[in-house]
């Protein structure tokens, strides 16, 4: 990564996966870059915080749980103690309730939304006047299930699909942030191993098969790659041509973002 000027990030999901390695990504960079790293247990982000103490701040808690106040408070937290905030990456998700419409109770979907849309937008506008000062950046984690189909993937897919229209709405409202949404692929995490573990049989024949083969064929991507693209997008060169977009981690857009 090239030798652009410290950030100031907020990163939710940050405990593993792809969070974990955006924020190694970004905390090892000879510019240290400072994180208010989130996930819902504090004992998961402690390594960071001990590797890092002078550039990581640690908030924990359940971000849908509107009571608790994460989203102001992690805003807070990186102006009281680094007096700006230059990027939001928004990384956490659940893919619960895995069923299909027919058989899903609608409270379930409303929890999921809450779990995946509701607590995104809370935290996006706690972020926005701090970003507007800063001409700062959203990235927004998507995944290829926001434009594909998959048996019993409803709430989880139309939730990264509001993430994506996110993303225009606030290029519209907002011309001072620039809002990004990323695809990063079928990724090996936590994710994908309760996706062959314990949703397979929710799924369709197909859909098992495709998840089972890309783990045991190699074809699951490393979290650093994507990883590492998101990472560079919130802090790194110009991204003014890519407001509003919904863009895969290797998209050839994004070259100047891939591994240097």
């Amino acid at each position: 990564m090239a030798n652009e000027e410290g950030k100031v990030v907020v990163l939710t999901g940050a405990s593993r996966g792809i969070g974990l390695a955006i924020a190694h990504m970004l905390l090892s960079s000879p510019s240290s870059h400072k994180l208010v790293v989130m996930s819902r247990t504090h004992e998961a982000l402690d390594q960071l915080h001990y590797q890092y103490p002078s550039q990581v701040e640690v908030l924990a808690g359940d971000l849908s749980n509107a009571s608790l106040k994460l989203n102001e408070k992690a805003v807070e937290l990186a102006l009281s103690r680094w007096g700006r905030l230059d990027a939001l990456i928004v990384n956490h998700g659940t893919l619960q309730p895995v069923k299909r419409i027919a058989n899903v109770d609608l409270a379930e979907w409303e929890a999921g939304f809450g779990a995946n849309v509701g607590s995104a937008v809370a935290l996006i506008q706690a972020a926005i006047p701090p970003l507007r000062k800063s001409n700062g950046r959203i990235l927004l984690t998507s995944s290829g299930a926001a434009v594909s189909g998959y048996v019993g993937w409803g709430c989880y897919g139309a939730g990264k699909a509001v993430l994506n229209h996110l993303a225009l709405t606030l290029t519209a409202e907002e011309p001072d942030i620039t809002t990004i949404s990323i695809r990063p692929g079928v990724v090996d995490t936590e994710m994908q191993r309760e996706i062959r573990e314990v949703h397979a049989e929710a799924m369709s024949e197909k859909d098992r098969e495709k998840f089972a083969g890309l783990k045991r064929d190699g074809g699951l991507l490393k979290a650093e790659q994507p990883g590492g693209v998101i990472a560079r997008l919130a802090v790194q060169g110009d991204v003014g041509g890519l407001k509003g977009k919904f863009l895969s981690w290797n998209d050839e857009g994004l070259a100047e973002w891939q591994e240097e």
